[in-house]
């Protein structure tokens, strides 16, 4: 059977943070929830056949879907795929992966269910607890999109990883061989998807909408409101440009402590003062205990100062408007609040692009000595 265009994904057992009362052996099998148009079963060694709801999907057996034709399958951890046009699904061995030849998908991971890794062609992505649209297309390129929480996107043969985070869109084009920076997406155009649109809403659907709500809050009501520029004034500088670190950070802190979100402006201040990312997210977290009554010092922290999903908004937000400096944001917070450890974990291992190493062989016999003029000294330890 020859397929043309088609997309190869194997998503087998678990090796990392499964939460109580979910086995590695839960997670090697699913049930078709959705059909559209012609999908089909192939049982190993066996003739294929139309796919059917609640149709078991286990290992050996993989998921055909033709042209125009969509597939949703739902795990037991209730991590759900949604398989695009002209792609095959099966159930295989080892880690938690997805291999796409090319084609679209979309993956659902429930918070605290795990994780998973995505591979399209030299690019990888590990997501934990985020909803994510990716693309492989036949010429090489590959676009990623993050819906709501985050993802490490590597280039590992050059030791490039990249955090994105919710509402971005991360590109890699096989003629730069390298990843581009995140950009950010209108989520409302990303969600007329037919992965999305065409099947039942997604139990992210809430999470996605919050995102919509505080990008918008950052594009419009802070940065059309010049909010921040008034503040910078008022803390003695003519623009924002112009502004100290300390004028900067003295007027962002005003605004942190009369604002209601300060997830929006997190993701403004950074984008216009990209070098001071860490210290923005440290002033962020720290909001919520001068807010609510605690002292200066984050050793007074009892349990109810700031939760991991109000500091998770926090860091994803400067790690979204300045994802190269992914791994100092999240240092930098949890070194002002150790408390937020078990939160927070490091999206990528590295965010730096190494430039590939070449090794060339010198032949001997391909070796030609420079030129020496009759004029030029002898170097001849016989002079």
């Amino acid at each position: 059977m020859k397929i043309q265009s088609r997309v190869i994904l194997t998503v087998a057992s678990l090796a990392i943070c499964l939460p109580n009362g979910v086995s590695a052996e839960e997670l090697r099998e699913a049930k078709v929830t959705q059909v559209i148009q012609d999908v089909k079963l192939l049982p190993s060694g066996s003739a294929p056949q139309p796919a059917q709801v609640n149709a078991d999907v286990r290992q050996g057996t993989a998921v055909q879907t033709g042209v125009q034709s969509r597939s949703e399958l739902t795990f037991k951890d209730q991590t759900i795929t949604r398989l695009g046009e002209k792609t095959i699904f099966s159930v295989g061995e080892g880690a938690r992966t997805i291999d796409l030849g090319s084609g679209q998908f979309l993956l659902y991971v429930p918070k605290k269910a795990g994780g998973a890794k995505i591979k399209m062609g030299p690019v990888t992505a590990a997501i934990t607890g985020t909803t994510v649209l990716g693309n492989y297309d036949p010429s090489g390129v590959t676009t990623f999109v993050v819906l709501e929480g985050g993802a490490c996107i590597s280039l590992d043969r050059v030791g490039q990883s990249v955090y994105v985070g919710p509402g971005q869109q991360l590109t890699y084009d096989p003629i730069t061989g390298r990843l581009e920076d995140p950009v950010d997406v209108d989520l409302n155009q990303v969600m007329t998807s037919p992965l999305v649109k065409d099947f039942r809403q997604l139990p992210s659907a809430g999470l996605i909408e919050a995102n919509m709500r505080v990008r918008h809050a950052g594009a419009v009501g802070v940065a059309d409101t010049g909010e921040l520029e008034a503040a910078v004034r008022a803390a003695g500088a003519s623009s924002i440009g112009t502004a100290t670190d300390e004028q900067f950070m003295r007027a962002l802190n005003s605004l942190f402590v009369r604002t209601g979100d300060v997830c929006a402006y997190v993701g403004v201040a950074v984008r216009a003062r990209p070098d001071l990312a860490a210290r923005i997210a440290v002033a962020a977290v720290g909001v919520h205990r001068i807010g609510r009554g605690y002292g200066k010092d984050f050793k007074d922290y009892k349990g109810k100062e700031i939760s991991c999903d109000e500091a998770n908004c926090i860091v994803q937000a400067a790690m979204a408007a300045a994802p190269f400096t992914a791994t100092e944001i999240v240092d930098a917070v949890i070194a002002a609040a150790p408390f937020l450890r078990d939160c927070i974990s490091a999206p990528c291992g590295r965010n730096a692009f190494v430039q590939p190493r070449i090794i060339t062989t010198i032949n001997p016999a391909n070796f030609v000595p420079p030129v020496v003029s009759p004029e030029q000294p002898s170097t001849s330890s016989n002079e």
